[in-house]
């Protein structure tokens, strides 16, 4: 290996370090910041081209996941997704009850439209209304943060992950949700249990023979109806074959044409870092890829310890909660080919990175955004509490999902 591949595996080490630590020690650089510092190095330093720095960049995943983000936005501005959690929720009649609309609601919502925006809309909802039914917040809370994670496993769209995965291995959005959403519906299932055993005395003191009243949200009713409609079509053209990133950019494009939403309220609910990080990601990875690197280790590991769906599950878990999901997918990129390149690889990377999000409160973007929010608003949740019922779940979730795929590859 020459001086120039040790400098380029260099600048990709310091990168992941940093995606890994979320820092640097005196310096206040973010995840983003080191994503796109590091694709800068690596074509400053000559380990790819501008040229080919160009081409590591997946145009189709970015425009898939910003057309989603504009359709999610609107949903979210027109009150769709607090409506439909409400009425989720307004049909408990006990704190047990809570829980299985919270987890079914988020679930649900988190399957089609990315699970980070659920957790972020849901979360004040289910507070309020355990503070409205006298019930302990947090099951609920933790029921919220897990499902949004195991129903995203489902489909393409439930997170960028899935998008990822999706796009290089060339997976369409019907095979997708048929292969990987049983899985995700026991996952829901086995969720509720482990969480309703943990805190069955806190759930069961609950009585709500009236059901859970709660303020009605403040709904934009012809935005709601159009955004809504909008984002059933874009479904049913996912599953009927078309382009998913230009069904999902012009779905986009379409809903900001508005005579009552300024576009700056929609762009102001776009993850714009999220999509600067993966830019930069791209091109980091594909400097490694051209140091030979990852090919060699895999040699060393061996092909075929990998294409075992165990060991491949069990690699992908271990990464995801590392350097998190979306790093430790792109991982996976050059690798694709290399494990043979078969939809049953392709699935158990995507699949497995969301169920290992539940594993601790940094394996998700959406266990963060639960708790913070919570602790806005008063509720804790330690690191203990989410332990108690991630590990369970993490380990039965992925379990269930391996057998599934390898049964049904």
């Amino acid at each position: 290996m020459t001086d120039h591949h040790l400098l380029t595996l260099l600048i990709f080490a310091i990168t992941y370090a940093v995606i890994a630590l979320g820092e640097i020690p005196f310096f206040r650089i973010d995840r983003t910041g080191a994503a796109l510092a590091g694709a800068v190095a690596m074509v400053i330093s000559g380990a790819l081209s501008e040229n080919a720095a160009e081409h590591a960049i997946d145009v189709h995943t970015l425009a898939l996941l910003l057309g989603m983000m504009l359709v999610v936005a609107n949903l979210r501005l027109s009150g769709a997704f607090a409506l439909f959690a409400r009425a989720m929720l307004a049909r408990a009649r006990s704190g047990h009850g809570m829980l299985a609309m919270t987890i079914a609601a988020a679930g649900i919502l988190a399957a089609f439209f990315i699970n980070d925006v659920v957790c972020i809309a849901m979360t004040p909802l289910v507070i309020d209304a355990a503070a409205a039914a006298e019930v302990d917040a947090v099951p609920l809370l933790l029921g919220l943060a897990t499902a949004s994670n195991i129903g995203s496993a489902a489909t393409i769209t439930g997170n960028p992950q899935n998008m990822i995965v999706a796009g290089f291995a060339h997976l369409g959005y019907l095979p997708f949700l048929l292969h990987l959403a049983p899985a995700a519906i026991v996952g829901l299932v086995v969720n509720y249990a482990v969480i309703a055993i943990i805190y069955r005395e806190r759930l069961t003191s609950a009585r709500l023979a009236n059901g859970v009243a709660m303020r009605p949200p403040r709904v934009l009713r012809p935005l709601m109806i159009k955004s809504s409609l909008v984002a059933l079509a874009v479904l049913a053209m996912f599953m009927l074959g078309y382009p998913t990133h230009l069904v999902a950019l012009a779905a986009g494009a379409f809903l900001l044409f508005s005579r009552r939403i300024k576009p700056a309220r929609i762009y102001a609910l776009v993850d714009w870092t999220m999509l600067a990080m993966f830019t930069g990601l791209f091109v980091v990875v594909a400097g490694l890829e051209s140091t030979g690197f990852a090919p060699a280790m895999l040699k060393l590991v061996g092909a075929q310890r990998l294409t075992n769906p165990i060991a491949l599950t069990a690699v992908v878990a271990v990464l995801s909660n590392l350097v998190s999901n979306v790093p430790a997918v792109l991982l996976f990129r050059p690798l694709y080919p290399m494990l043979g390149g078969s939809r049953t690889v392709a699935l158990l990377i995507a699949s497995a990175s969301s169920y290992a999000g539940n594993l601790t409160v940094v394996g998700s973007i959406a266990n963060l955004i639960v708790i913070e929010q919570a602790h806005r608003r008063g509720v804790q949740i330690s690191f203990r509490d989410y332990l108690r019922v991630g590990v369970p779940i993490t380990i039965a979730t992925l379990a269930i999902n391996t057998a599934v795929l390898w049964l049904w590859p």
